[in-house]
């Protein structure tokens, strides 16, 4: 199969430095600030169980919304309630809990995900593949916290890649297509466009989910007409096709390399835990994945317990080309043509010797 080539790309992928007003407010909070390399943002001297001001709130979050994440350093011994309380700063200021409860969660606290190295203390083998959270919703979750309760001695990380700088690293006819492409959960029937532009960036950041797929349908390109436009413009159904087997294959098997390349290409980073570390993510800038020594054994590794919260956004990540936020992927689909057209959970297997639980 062929894959990414550096041929092509249109602008060299790069991660904002950053904003030295913010810096200086941070500075006048208390607050130490350690830019990691290339992309997140280390935070000493807060107690995340007092609110931080406003305008620091404000500048945090835009901060994600261009370096990926942010990490409040030495948050021990945080109480399930006064994670989710810190969790509310961000995005619509309200939780969205979208899974179940794990006996060993605090509290049975019903907006905590909590996951393990070991099934009593918490959810197994979550996230071994890229993904954001929440791609079966239709506003996705702004934001994510996940909080190390505990850190295994042995490490046992976050692998991130920045979706903007990913973008930014596709051959220019790779960047055309994807932004001709919007795809379908596979779970909900929820749609998304493969490339959307960042509400607070403004950055063009590719978008898909590699384990709950089940469609992915293009609008066909019409001469002289800027992309940016044709995304606008509603589509008829003589204008759309689904993607078939091989070309979906190839697109899952490219975004896959895409963010691997992240590491080699300055775009991502394997994040290394402490206990008590509080990370929140941009989940509409950031793509994620566990790293594997997460899923090893407790009796390798040592204990890990990790709380996610998962933050409700202030919009949905809406279709483009004029295609309804929820397609009914269970019943006939409406295309002049033959594709992947797949309902359930585990979506399309574009790759038979990975797990996809995502």
């Amino acid at each position: 199969m062929a894959t990414l080539s550096d041929n092509g790309s249109s602008t060299l992928p790069t991660i904002p430095t950053l904003n030295p007003d913010h810096v200086s407010l941070f500075e006048r909070e208390g607050l130490t600030v350690k830019p990691l390399e290339p992309l997140g943002i280390e935070i000493y001297g807060a107690d995340v169980r007092t609110r931080l001001s406003e305008p620091v709130i404000e500048a945090l979050e835009v901060e994600m919304a261009h370096r990926g994440f942010i990490v409040f350093k030495h948050q021990t011994d945080l109480s399930a309630d006064e994670l989710v309380d810190a969790s509310k700063w961000w995005g619509a200021g309200e939780i969205h809990s979208t899974h179940g409860v794990h006996p060993a969660t605090p509290g049975m606290n019903r907006d905590i995900f909590r996951c393990s190295n070991d099934n009593r203390y918490g959810i197994l083998g979550v996230g071994p593949q890229w993904h954001n959270d929440g791609s079966f919703e239709a506003a996705t979750f702004s934001h994510s916290a996940y909080y190390m309760a505990r850190a295994p001695e042995q490490g046992g990380g976050t692998h991130f890649a920045h979706q903007g700088a990913a973008f930014d690293a596709l051959p220019e006819e790779k960047q055309a297509f994807w932004e001709r492409l919007v795809s379908v959960n596979s779970a909900s029937g929820v749609s998304h466009p493969v490339v959307h532009t960042h509400p607070i960036s403004g950055r063009k950041s590719v978008w898909l989910h590699l384990g709950m797929t089940g469609a992915v349908i293009e609008r066909f390109p019409e001469e002289d007409v800027p992309i940016d436009e044709l995304q606008q413009a509603p589509a008829s159904v003589e204008q759309l096709r689904l993607l078939n087997e091989t070309e979906m294959k190839q697109l899952f098997n490219d975004y896959n390399d895409l963010l691997n390349a992240s590491f080699e290409k300055n775009y991502g980073i394997r994040y290394h835990y402490d206990t008590g570390d509080l990370l929140y993510i941009d989940n509409w800038a950031l793509a994620h994945r566990a790293a594997p020594e997460a899923h090893m054994s407790a009796e390798e590794q040592g204990l890990r317990i990790m709380d996610r919260v998962t933050i409700k956004s202030r919009q949905n990540l809406a279709p483009h080309f004029g295609l309804p936020q929820h397609i009914n992927l269970a019943g006939p689909h409406p295309f002049n043509s033959d594709g992947i057209w797949k309902a359930g959970g585990v979506g399309f297997r574009w790759k038979d010797d990975i797990p996809m639980q995502n």
